[in-house]
């Protein structure tokens, strides 16, 4: 059964924003979404950010609202330190 999305549909669609990080590591992309942990891989970063986008979707498949994610704030910055 194929399912269809029209405007005026009873679904509703909601909007995630998060931050993300991607790190390269071998020959794999790794990207991973600060506010919920949730990490994917790829070959390329293009492919890492849809496999993770893919799975953040799944993440939140049956919540009602994602303000849960909204209300932790991330905090990002770079650290230069003698060792």
């Amino acid at each position: 059964m194929e399912y269809k999305w029209y405007k005026f549909s009873i679904f509703k669609k909601m909007s995630f924003i998060g931050t993300i990080i991607i790190k390269e590591e071998e020959d794999w992309f790794v990207a991973t979404c600060l506010e919920n942990d949730i990490a994917s891989q790829g070959k390329t970063i293009n492919e890492a950010i849809d496999n993770l986008k893919e799975a953040i979707a799944l993440y939140y498949e049956d919540e009602e609202d994602v303000s849960i994610a909204k209300s932790k704030q991330v905090y990002v910055t770079t650290l230069e330190m003698a060792i």
